[in-house]
């Protein structure tokens, strides 16, 4: 074997060892591959740049930047909300196809982590009965449309590298859509093997948080269960207050009036699943301060405000500020907040107006502890717009009108515009380690085929092909690409195996159609391992499960998935 070779297959080998057995990121192992690659000589430097602007690549970042957006809708957390019911089987029925459909079109990491917290926190069922299916439904939803998980856009990406036109936009959705419906049952039949085990513990502090019922709210004259009110990601409602009668606890079947106060303990990151809530008003946001940077201060033992309530002291006049949420460490607060007396040591966080750090009366009062960021409560017509729009770019791209690219484009610029979205939203969202990982990933591919190691294998693997149906060649290029993607991430599985899914092709004479999709279904099969893709491993984070669960469950439904999928493919093109 040439010298050129050694050094590919060397570098090849060392990057799934390091994916496998390292703790490092894929980014970080990647970009180690592309520099070893341009130190040997095995790719140029232009040749990288080329990768880095592959227009599969590209569509990819912008579907990721434009689902930031999407994600600041309420359109998921009133779904999550609706989704818990008294019956596990309607429960577990409308999580799967929630899921599903939503990952058909959203991105499916995004949908999972929106609705983790409703399932996690409700109180009917064990969340370990939904949490596992959950994930799955994402998974198996992702593979309905071109955008609906990254692995689909990566493939895509090697196609238009290779000189092909790519994937059309409803070219997964027969296979997708028929092994998730067929999964979906399986997993159902299944769900008596789920165990029941109790939700992870949160690492938060719980502050107190108030909002009130206004007149023109969706809750009133429903009970706290219809509204959902028990379902709130690690927020939980202790108290309603009426008309200065405080009522705790509160029963399922207490009926929201107009004026209620209702008081939330929890974490206060948690803040935006309240706001979604139409004719819910936090206490701070009355004050028109309300914004998606808080400061969270420490009452002075020597403060002049200790033993008074916040309406006593005039807070918002006299300090240019309004409490969103209070806590009290060691002991446990009631009430309404503007009548809790203030005591040295409460921590208090605060959305400050443009005067707060002008004011000579801050260090009197407040030790500073650190500044948070919320997410910022979206207008009405923005979350129209945004959603409108979402799916105006995905019908002309479905319907080749507008090619996806330029429509992601053009509506992240709306979306910023419309003050939806912000520049520095784009910077610090802009999905960097997954760029390294594809730029890495296609130039390591560059390097197989350039130095004749593809052509070698595929010389080799052919005439123990030949003669046989294509069936088997797409047998072998699933098993392989199903087996690195349990030890690796799904977009490194499908980055690493399509040069040899491509060589097996040209030296078949085989169409790369059926073969591509075998290798983007197949790099999102990853239903045995917690690690293998992102959504797996946001549940069992949120779980006590174990890896044998997985395995479990997930065994039976790679194997039913697997062979659906192939069937299919292998009917519809050979």
């Amino acid at each position: 074997m040439p010298v050129d070779q050694l050094l590919v297959v060397a570098i090849f080998f060392a990057t799934i060892a390091a994916l496998i057995f390292s703790n490092r990121r894929p980014a970080g192992i990647f970009g180690a591959c592309t520099l070893a690659l341009i130190m040997t000589q095995q790719v140029s430097f232009e040749h990288v740049l080329d990768n880095a602007t592959n227009t599969g690549l590209i569509t990819l970042v912008l579907l990721l930047l434009v689902s930031n957006s999407i994600d600041k809708t309420a359109f998921i957390k009133r779904l999550g909300r609706a989704i818990i019911s008294k019956s596990y089987r309607l429960s577990f029925i409308k999580m799967f196809l929630v899921t599903f459909f939503s990952s058909a079109l959203l991105n499916n990491t995004a949908v999972v982590a929106s609705l983790l917290g409703p399932i996690k926190q409700n109180t009917l069922h064990a969340p370990s009965k939904l949490l596992i299916p959950l994930s799955y439904a994402a998974i198996l939803g992702g593979t309905v449309t071109l955008i609906g998980t990254s692995t689909n856009l990566i493939v895509d990406s090697f196609l238009l590298e290779h000189g092909h036109p790519g994937f059309a936009f409803f070219d997964f959705t027969l296979f997708g859509l028929s092994a998730g419906i067929l999964c979906g049952v399986l997993l159902f039949l299944m769900s008596p093997l789920l165990p029941e085990l109790r939700a992870a513990e949160g690492n938060y502090a719980s502050y107190l948080l108030e909002a009130d019922v206004e007149a023109e709210s969706e809750l009133i004259g429903k009970s706290v269960e219809q509204n959902h009110l028990r379902n709130l990601p690690e927020l939980f409602l202790i108290e309603v207050v009426r008309k200065n009668r405080v009522i705790s606890p509160v029963s399922p079947n207490f009926i929201i009036q107009e004026n209620d106060k209702l008081i939330f303990t929890g974490n206060v990151q948690k803040l935006e699943n309240i706001e979604h809530i139409k004719g819910l008003t936090m206490f701070a946001e009355a004050d028109g301060l309300l914004s998606e940077n808080l400061t969270e201060v420490i009452i002075s033992n020597r403060a002049p405000i200790i033993n008074k309530t916040l309406k006593q002291v005039g807070f918002r006049a006299l300090f240019d500020a309004a409490v969103v949420a209070i806590r009290r460490d060691g002991e446990s607060i009631s009430g309404k907040m503007g009548e809790l007396k203030l005591q040295a040591g409460d921590f208090l966080l605060l959305a400050t107006g443009d005067d707060f750090q002008r004011r000579d009366n801050i260090n009197k009062n407040f030790f500073m502890v650190s500044e948070q960021k919320l997410a910022r409560k979206l207008l009405p017509w923005q979350e129209y717009f945004t959603l409108a729009g979402f799916l105006g770019t995905i019908s002309l791209a479905a319907l080749s009108v507008v090619p996806l690219a330029i429509g992601l484009l053009f509506f992240a610029a709306a979306l910023i515009l419309a003050s939806v979205s912000s520049m520095s939203d784009l910077k610090r969202n802009l999905p960097l380690n997954l760029i390294i990982v594809i730029v890495g990933a296609l130039s390591l591919a560059t390097a197989l085929e350039n130095s004749g190691v593809i052509s070698d294998i595929t010389t080799v693997v052919s005439p123990q092909l030949e003669g046989m149906p294509p069936i088997y060649a797409l047998i072998c290029i699933y098993l392989m690409t199903v087996l690195l993607t349990e030890f690796v991430t799904n977009n490194a599985a499908a980055a690493l195996m399509f040069p040899f899914a491509y060589g097996l092709v040209n030296a078949m004479g085989l169409p790369i159609m059926p073969f591509a999709l075998t290798v983007a279904f197949a790099a999102s099969a990853s239903f045995i391992s917690p690690y293998g893709y992102q959504t797996n491993l946001l549940v069992f984070s949120a779980s006590e499960y174990k890896f044998s669960h997985f395995m479990k469950m997930g065994t039976p439904v790679s194997i039913l998935y697997g062979s659906v999928v192939l069937t299919l493919l292998n009917f519809v093109h050979f």
